[in-house]
């Protein structure tokens, strides 16, 4: 009985100390760029489609796992050493891998030496190119490739012979490259036709914009550029609101001809030119066209081969602004019709369109938002999609009928989701997670949702790590109506008896949002330190951020930062209800819009916020660019009252508690401009904020950096808020 007593009574005494073995976490391995971040991250897959086979693709082999009726299989098709016996280098990625046609057993791959594309039947390259200096672009169908060199665009033929598309290139003269900032959705500059006998590209003249006097320093590890150790201008051209903007114009280049026709669009001058997309038979080009107000957005045709303006299919207006950022989708199987996205009901939805006939009708609506469009699926003739139609922190597949618009859930309705629709449309490669799975890849068919099979569920690359309790919620806003979702993260070891200091992480700008039902409620690794360190931490989604229709996003149009902050307010109330937080104690930290909401939270409200880092902060909207900033604030001259009350110069003396703002040497976003002229308002009102910067560094840390940031970050709290 002793014995028995005396074991019971060791296990009790070393219960605390079993908890007390459980890891604690590093930056190293929370952040990216750390040392071990990789090492702490969920597993990740890849998977492709060969037609409707789903193939797994891994570092050193691409394995087939489910024939194109849904049936199980496992069979190898290559492997690493197969392509390098194929004699053109040794292949870079296989997960990097694609299946051209589904009939052929083909894969085109990247390797040292270039492009292949590889039969794995014959073990054979069915062809070869080599790489191409400054690619911008390749399209498969012809095995052509668009690249600069020496500012000019040239076009490569599967020839082999080099076209020259562009000759008076420059720094001021661009050709083939993204425009209007890479807003409206636009992330590149060159466009081939479907089948690769055309190039559309954009050609911006931004010799009228004033540069912004970036500085190169010469570091003591890095030479200038022509050897020197002084520092050398390097301006970037930088339209600031209400300046001079540049001019863009569309150009399709014929390889065949070596001729290029410029789209007959009409003066430039103040219009932005987006969404390009090709009609099927390469006959046509399609554009959105929007002036600088963006307050109308017209979808207009023309003519490939001689760019005449054929004519206006679709327009849309609102006092307020129309946005666009998805070009047209034709159907595979008519073309003849294709999908338009549009906020127009306040949501973005799907609506179909005649080529001749115009709009024919909207396929969804509803209170929430259509987020991508995955593809098609010909045989049910549906289009399948992603939207937050189950809540607005879930994301969710779904086929929508082209015929009735009936919609059909794919997924299991929980969680964040993402994937890749088979070639055929009949399955979903899905990579999804929620508070309760880390990651889960799943196929989906289409057809038959009930017949869904998961491939792979990935342990918790957490385990044995002291993980604090992370839980999402929803307040209301500042308006008393409006749904706001949150996410809180206690401290680790958490004593409901105790008092705690608490963060409000914050973004709260147009296009982005934090909080989000995935793994861990969408949190960021370093709030995981801060709760490690004893810290509450709290973020919340306020009005004006994105996914939640117009009407939500535009509640702070022309006038950024006062509805903001309003709730984020609602979301200090909330947090100095709980008990167990400090209300002497609380910080706040974001970055770029977040570091704009930073800093006036903390000169608006100088008595709640003790401590805040703002990290490349926009301080004045007269310093930020054209497109971003006069969509949502319309220009200075025509809104003067809020640029003035949305400026953190007249807000600087107010600063009471301790203030870090840090940004990037070479920011070109928020450039220093506006962190310069804030420290400047601050020493004539007397105030001390302070001040870091890491030169070399654009509007983001990244690499090392990153994790030095972070360790700064967290330095400044721990030294002024604890």
């Amino acid at each position: 009985m002793k014995r028995l007593l005396s074991l019971a009574l060791l296990a009790v005494l070393t219960l605390p100390l079993m908890a007390q073995q459980k890891r604690q976490f590093t930056l190293e391995q929370l952040i990216y760029g750390g040392t071990e971040y990789w090492n702490y991250a969920p597993e990740y897959q890849q998977y492709g489609f060969w037609g409707d086979c789903l193939v797994r693709l891994d570092v050193e082999a691409a394995v087939m796992l489910q024939d194109e009726k849904g049936k199980p299989v496992e069979q190898t098709l290559f492997t690493a050493d197969d392509l390098s016996a194929a004699g053109f280098g040794r292949a870079l990625n296989i997960m990097a891998a694609t299946f051209p046609d589904g009939a052929k057993p083909q894969a085109l791959v990247y390797t040292t030496e270039g492009t292949m594309l590889y039969d794995w039947q014959t073990k054979q390259a069915v062809w070869t190119l080599p790489r191409v200096e400054g690619e911008l672009e390749f399209c498969l169908a012809s095995r052509s490739t668009a690249f600069e060199r020496d500012h000019n665009l040239f076009v490569r033929t599967a020839d082999g012979r080099d076209h020259q598309v562009s000759r008076d290139g420059s720094r001021e003269l661009v050709y083939g490259k993204s425009v209007h900032r890479d807003e409206f959705g636009i992330s590149k500059g060159t466009f081939w036709s479907p089948k690769g006998n055309l190039l559309a590209f954009y050609r911006m003249d931004q010799s009228m914009v004033t540069d912004y006097p970036q500085v190169n320093i010469a570091l003591p590890n890095l030479e200038g550029k022509d050897g020197s150790r002084i520092a050398q201008l390097e301006p970037d051209k930088y339209p600031m609101a209400g300046e001079t903007s540049h001019k863009v114009t569309v150009g399709i280049f014929d390889p065949a001809t070596d001729r290029t026709v410029y789209l007959q669009a009409g003066d430039p001058t103040d219009r932005y030119f987006t969404n390009i997309a090709w009609s099927p038979d390469e006959a046509t080009v399609y554009m959105i066209e929007l002036p600088r107000t963006q307050d109308k957005a017209e979808l207009v045709a023309y003519d490939a081969r001689t760019g005449a303006r054929l004519r206006v299919l679709y327009t849309e207006t609102n006092p307020k602004y129309v946005h666009p950022v998805h070009p047209i989708t034709f159907l595979p199987w008519d073309d003849t019709k294709f999908i338009y996205q549009s906020e127009r009901d306040g949501y973005n939805h799907l609506y179909l369109f005649d080529v001749e006939r115009g709009e024919q009708r909207q396929l969804t609506s509803g209170a929430f938002v259509v987020t991508d469009i995955l593809g098609f699926n010909a045989k049910d003739k549906s289009v399948v999609i992603a939207s937050h139609e189950n809540s607005p922190v879930r994301t969710n597949f779904w086929t929508v009928s082209v015929k009735n618009g009936k919609r059909q859930m794919l997924d299991g309705g929980e969680g964040v989701h993402s994937g890749v629709l088979s070639q055929g449309g009949a399955f979903i490669a899905d990579r999804w997670a929620s508070p309760d799975v880390v990651r889960r890849y799943d196929v989906l068919n289409v057809t038959h949702p009930e017949r869904l099979r998961t491939l792979h569920d990935c342990p918790d690359p957490w385990a044995g790590f002291e993980v604090p309790e992370i839980t999402g919620g929803s307040i209301k806003a500042a308006d008393g109506t409006t749904d706001l979702y949150y996410r809180l993260i206690k401290p680790t070891g958490f004593d409901p008896a105790k008092k705690y200091p608490a963060i409000v992480y914050v973004y709260g700008g147009p296009g982005v949002r934090n909080v989000e039902e995935t793994r861990n409620w969408d949190a960021r690794g370093w709030e995981i330190y801060m709760a490690q360190l004893g810290y509450v931490v709290f973020v919340l989604d306020n009005r004006g951020s994105s996914d939640r229709g117009f009407a939500f996003e535009t509640a702070t149009f022309r006038h950024l930062g006062d509805q903001e902050m309003a709730d984020q307010m609602q979301g200090v109330a909330y947090l100095k209800s709980l008990p167990y937080v400090d209300a002497d104690r609380l910080g706040v930290h974001g970055w770029s819009f977040g570091g704009f909401m930073t800093t006036n939270l903390m000169l608006t409200y100088p008595d709640v916020f003790k401590v805040g880092v703002a990290g490349g902060p926009v301080i004045d909207w007269r310093y930020y660019e054209v497109m971003y900033g006069e969509r949502y604030m319309d220009t200075p001259q025509e809104n003067p009252e809020g640029y003035e009350q949305s400026s953190l110069l007249r807000k600087a003396g107010n600063l009471k508690g301790r203030l870090q703002v840090i940004i990037g040497y070479n920011d070109p976003v928020c450039v220093p401009q506006h962190s310069l002229a804030f420290m400047r308002a601050c020493e004539d009102a007397g105030t001390q904020p302070d001040f870091f910067l890491y030169p070399g560094d654009g509007h983001n840390m990244m690499g090392r950096d990153r994790v030095h940031l972070h360790e700064r970050i967290t330095r400044y709290f721990e030294d002024y808020l604890k």
